[in-house]
């Protein structure tokens, strides 16, 4: 199956985001702890590369532990400061302040050399759909949040978030790609939910997990839908129908009903923390 996903409305943000990069000062960007690679949009490094880049490793709850670390130490190499957050529960939320102000550092020291004081550093949130940018941006600004109005050079109905004095954030819709180079990333990017379902063959998407589940987290799914000894990505399918009593009129297995009810599990998080790629190997 080839997986690519590029609606028009992407081309618009990408041109608005381009614009408003002129006025900010550091670029937050949120990535899936669980693809942190293939969740990134490579157009953002060249957008901003000229800005100071925190990048956020969101829904590490859902991630495998041992991979988010070295994904951190990966990402830190290459300049760039991370975290490693779960925006829906707050963890990791409160460090984030003091690594905006570090990020910063230079910028705000020049504005206090110039006897500007007191101006608060602004940042775009980043990221491709379904990395979780607003849970990010309701958690992050919490009860606190206020909208400062439109700023010059923003097209209308543009909202600033001002989060105290210090910060405040510009949101942007979730942006892919015109064009997966490597078929994988658009597998992983499926996975997740980061490409409309309706577009998918869901039965060859779950196909494709439980083979990879099979490799790298052998008995994972075995233990959650309680099925003994079985070969074979299909068998696996239809042991899944059986346990969850997917089944059409008839008797007959519902394969894409036991597809949709896997993809669900595996999102959320019910077949335990699961990470689909490591940083590339030096």
């Amino acid at each position: 199956m080839n997986y690519q996903w590029y609606p028009g409305h992407m081309t618009k943000a990408k041109r608005q985001m381009q614009e408003d990069l002129k006025l900010i000062d550091l670029l937050i960007e949120l990535v899936d702890a669980r693809i942190p690679g293939s969740s990134r949009n490579p157009d953002i490094d060249e957008l901003g590369k000229n800005k100071s880049r925190l990048i956020l490793l969101n829904k590490a709850d859902l991630a495998d532990e041992r991979y988010t670390e070295r994904w951190m130490e990966y990402f830190r190499e290459k300049g760039y400061y991370a975290l490693k957050i779960n925006s829906r529960s707050g963890a990791g939320m409160k460090a984030i302040n003091s690594v905006v102000q570090e990020a910063c550092r230079e910028k705000l020291e020049r504005d206090r050399k110039r006897g500007i004081l007191n101006r608060p550093v602004r940042a775009m949130v980043v990221g491709i759909p379904n990395v979780g940018k607003s849970t990010f941006i309701n958690s992050y600004a919490g009860r606190a949040c206020t909208k400062t109005g439109n700023k010059p050079g923003v097209t209308k109905g543009k909202q600033w978030i001002r989060l105290g004095k210090q910060l405040e954030l510009l949101d942007t819709p979730g942006i892919l790609w015109p064009k997966f180079e490597d078929q994988k990333v658009g597998l992983r990017l499926a996975m997740i939910g980061s490409i409309n379902d309706e577009i998918l063959n869901i039965e060859e998407l779950a196909l494709s997990t439980i083979e990879y589940l099979e490799k790298e987290y052998t008995g994972v799914l075995a233990e959650k839908y309680g099925y003994g000894e079985v070969f074979g990505t299909l068998a696996v399918l239809e042991e899944i129908a059986r346990a969850r009593g997917c089944l059409k009129r008839g008797g007959e297995l519902d394969y894409e009903k036991a597809a949709k009810l896997l993809m669900d599990d595996f999102r959320s998080g019910k077949l335990g923390r699961i990470s689909l790629e490591a940083p590339a190997v030096k």
